[in-house]
């Protein structure tokens, strides 16, 4: 592999060097995990179906992020082109940040005790948003003409279910809905059906849109046009698209707004009947539904609706004819952390999701902290004991057409097994989701100032939603900022800790699981550590205070409350602090104490998340130097951020932000000279922002980020990349860029790169006998040749299988040591090696000619006739040539 040398200050550009990187040779990968490289894959399988989900399947190797895998039909099979995985040891399959081709880590002690008792339920709201309205509704289905969408070869589907008012005089606004990624097809109760698009023969679609009627037709009573749309043809395919189908989504979303556009207006005509049966749509008053995959996907949309995308990236390309006023997002992935700053949004975290377990839609709240102007509110709703498929009816058992399951997937759990005190059912479940639906929709759309307590952290409840638990926080609004920590806060007492970082002197938490436990610290697609995002550890000691001084002081003037957003670890309960502030004089005031109780938890679920808990700001007025937390009892505890509160719900000013797009290129190697790329980062829009880019080190794997200013008229930001080329093999290769927003901009497409295609030709590569009949304790032997050097190293795997002839050489009769490190399990009992999961290694390393595969013998007492190993030979690279299987005897 060529070393990817990045200069400290990048301003040199990113180098490509012909030196070759040096790596450890990597055994074979377990075959007893699921295991095995195929026609230049890295490939799993594993035992069962792996249900079609949200979160994506990610190959891992440690804690390092190799790629997303591409699913096969069967659901059971993954693979990584090798290029992309270069250095295979301690192989992980994880999916919304669980690993999913292994058992957890045990459990912390703490962490098997029972969740704690309910506490007493939040006052209810003043208005409840649950309750029906006064309309009567009319419900229909429309199938237009499939739509092609760039990436994708099928057509996908142009369908829609509508619930609208009867009755409902002038026009309406409109409520679209759009669900996430599940299972496209089904027969009947099979759960062996294909999972392909179109949908094969004897299977039919799982119309998953019609799994929010209960929400549509809440929306629908109160005088909203809603219509949940399908999106079977993506799912299909989205294992074609690099951003997990975001920008197909937001087409989608959009070509389905363009038509009710039209039908709104000089097109009523042709609409379809359901649509004559409804009330004309107020498209300037759109509010968007987005389930799981289906939440990224309206965010982008609202994304694309403010800023285009590049055109040959985008699957809409016709007039903005709307307004899109809000989002409800529930259990959304957002694997670019780009939220839209200033559209509106409300994100639904279920307390027990199985799929997107790490709650990365938190992101949809921190990631617009200090972006724009901080005007729309972004609100999280933590939905104790809810998981991620029962939102919908069509992914629920007992209410599906289809196959379906609970995809939470602890067993005895406390808090989220079914009949668990705090998990909710189905019902209870989808009467919740409904609720909040409506209540953004009447905040967001319909300007009603009434519902915000229910989505701000103002700790009241909607009735209707009972007995489900909501706990809420929220930004922007009227809040302005009192303390956000980053590198300049000064902090004594506590610690300035990183959100996502390897180390723990420097991490904010330590876990033995696979993900983080809490929402705020998901790591940016295996980026760690990632530069720009803090917390402050208050530690656990009782009367210890913290304190924190930002570099400048922070303007709290017309503020009511002091809100802070608090992290206690889980099944903890009367955690109390005393807070303090310090104004330009010197004057410190007491603002009082706050108590709140960890959230119900265990080892399967994420439940260290920010608990908004407020204080009178009292006489304190102007500016404000320092903030102090003293922690009353000894339980530990993080600052997220403190802001100035007050009541209300400003207009949230959307704004066009300059957008960033990353692109792709792919070059040839060359095999001479050097040659300078630049990596297509694309600039659209007006204004000035910043937009910290990423690079990850092919020789390290550290990452790399620095910051960059879009200045106003700016239409590129240079990335140069150096390639030198040579005349030796190896695997294609490149760098990739990754960008999030900072201040003033959007990300669109959020990762590109450089990718360089090797133009030399495999070396002939040849395996002759060393040693392929040895005494006992001997070696057995055999060399891989190389006609010429490559660059990369050049690895051999050597599996057994009966010999044609003669007595097996059994697990007892090689090494023990090197058999352990090759096979994963024990030698005893003794059995045929090609009974076991041995898979001899051998490799030529890059710029050598040769290298052995060996099998190590070793000494016993028996009487033996001669025996025989014969092994299968495979070559871990791309295109490889068929070798012939060897033979070994060893003599007694």
């Amino acid at each position: 592999m060529r070393r990817v040398l990045v200069s400290a200050a990048l301003a040199a550009g990113l180098m490509i060097s012909g030196a070759g990187q040096a790596f450890a040779a990597p055994p074979a990968p377990a075959p007893d995990d699921g295991w095995s490289v195929e026609k230049g894959n890295l490939t799993w399988r594993s035992e069962q179906r792996v249900p079609m989900g949200d979160a994506a399947v990610e190959f891992y190797a440690g804690d390092r992020l190799l790629g997303r895998a591409k699913p096969k039909a069967d659901h059971r099979t993954f693979q990584l082109p090798l290029e992309e995985a270069s250095d295979l040891r301690d192989l992980q399959v994880r999916a919304g940040g669980r690993r999913i081709d292994a058992a957890a880590p045990e459990p912390r002690a703490q962490k098997r005790a029972a969740a704690p008792a309910a506490t007493e339920p939040l006052p209810p709201s003043k208005v409840d948003p649950g309750v029906k309205g006064r309309y009567q509704t009319v419900t229909g289905e429309y199938t237009l003409p499939g739509v092609k969408l760039p990436e994708f070869p099928e057509l996908v589907e142009m369908q829609g279910v509508v619930v609208a008012p009867k009755g409902a005089p002038g026009k309406r606004p409109i409520a679209l809905f759009l669900h996430g990624r599940h299972s496209v097809c089904y027969n009947g109760d099979d759960p062996e059906a294909p999972q392909a698009w179109p949908c094969p023969e004897g299977t039919l679609p799982i119309p998953s849109h019609r799994g929010y009627l209960q929400a549509q037709e809440l929306l629908a009573s109160q005088g909203y046009v809603t219509v949940s749309i399908s999106a079977n043809g993506i799912n299909g395919q989205d294992w074609e698209a690099e951003d997990g189908g975001a920008q197909a989504r937001s087409s989608l979303v959009r070509q389905h707004l363009a038509r009710w556009a039209d039908w709104a207006g000089a097109g009523r005509s042709s609409a379809p009947a359901i649509v004559k049966n409804a009330p004309r749509a107020d498209l300037s008053k759109v509010f968007l539904m987005g389930h799981s995959r289906g939440g990224e996907g309206v965010s982008r949309a609202a994304m694309d609706s403010l800023t285009p995308p590049p055109a040959a990236q985008d699957g809409y390309q016709g007039k903005v004819r709307w307004n899109i006023r809000g989002l409800l997002l529930i259990g959304p992935t957002i694997f670019g952390h780009n939220p839209v700053p200033d559209v509106p949004s409300a994100t639904i975290l279920p307390g027990c999701d199985g799929d997107v377990a790490d709650l990365q839609g938190q992101v949809f709240i921190d990631g617009t902290r200090g972006v724009s102007k901080g005007k729309a509110l972004h609100s999280s709703l933590y939905v104790i004991g809810a998981n991620h498929n029962y939102f919908n009816t069509e992914w629920t058992p007992g209410q599906a057409v289809a196959p379906a399951w609970d995809d939470f997937y602890g067993e005895d759990d406390p808090v989220c097994s079914p009949g668990a005190p705090t998990r909710l059912t189905a019902v209870q479940e989808q009467t919740a989701g409904a609720t909040y639906i409506a209540a953004a929709a009447h905040l967001f759309v319909g300007n009603d100032d009434r519902v915000r307590p229910l989505l701000d952290g103002s700790g009241v409840r909607a009735k209707s939603a009972d007995p489900a638990r909501v706990l809420t926080h929220a930004l922007g609004a009227n809040r302005t900022a009192a303390l956000v920590p980053d590198e300049s806060v000064k902090v004594t007492g506590g610690r300035l800790c990183e959100q996502v970082a390897p180390e723990p002197a420097q991490a904010c938490l330590v876990t033995e699981n696979y993900w983080s436990p809490s929402p705020h610290f998901v790591a940016f697609n295996g980026i760690s550590p990632e530069a720009g995002r803090y917390a402050v550890d208050l530690g656990a000691t009782a009367g210890k205070t913290v304190s924190m001084k930002p570099a400048r002081a922070m303007d709290v003037s017309g503020a009511k409350d002091l809100a802070l957003r608090l992290v206690v670890p889980p099944n903890t309960s009367g955690n109390r602090f005393g807070i303090t502030v310090v104004d330009t004089k010197g004057r410190r005031t007491a603002l009082g104490d706050v108590s709140l109780n960890g959230l119900p938890g265990t080892e399967y679920t994420t439940s260290y998340w920010g608990q908004e808990v407020r204080v009178p700001l009292k006489k304190v007025r102007g500016k404000i130097t320092k903030l102090e937390i003293t922690p009353r009892g000894a339980g530990g505890a993080w600052l997220i951020d403190a802001w100035g509160w007050r009541a209300g719900t400003p207009a949230p000013q959307a704004t066009s932000l300059p957008r960033i797009d990353i692109g792709e290129l792919t070059i040839v190697e060359g095999n001479t000279g050097t040659r300078t790329y630049q990596v297509p980062v694309k600039v659209t829009g007006r204004g000035t922002g910043k937009v910290r880019l990423f690079t990850v080190d092919a020789a390290t794997y550290e990452p790399k980020s620095w910051v960059v200013t879009v200045k106003p008229g700016q239409r590129s930001i240079p990335v140069p990349v150096v390639v030198k080329g040579d005349t030796l093999f190896g695997q294609d290769e490149g760098q990739i860029v990754e960008a999030k927003a900072v201040r003033g901009t959007v990300i669109g497409d959020y990762q590109g790169g450089l990718m360089v295609e090797n133009d030399d030709p495999m070396p002939e590569i040849s395996v002759e006998p060393v040693a392929d009949r040895v005494a006992e304790g001997g070696t057995l032997s055999w060399r891989l040749t190389l006609s010429t050097a490559a660059e990369t190293g050049i690895y051999l795997y050597g599996y057994p299988v009966p010999p044609t002839s003669g007595v097996e050489l059994s697990s007892t009769d090689v090494d023990p040591d090197w058999f352990v490190d090759n096979a994963y399990e024990d030698p005893e009992p003794s059995r045929p090696l090609s009974e076991t999961w041995l898979s001899a290694f051998g490799a030529v390393e890059p710029g050598e000619l040769t290298g052995d595969l060996t099998v190590p013998t070793i000494t016993d007492t028996l009487d033996e006739t001669d025996e025989v190993v014969q092994l299968e030979l495979v070559l871990g690279v791309e295109d490889g040539p068929q070798l012939d299987p060897v033979t070994g005897s060893v003599t007694d």
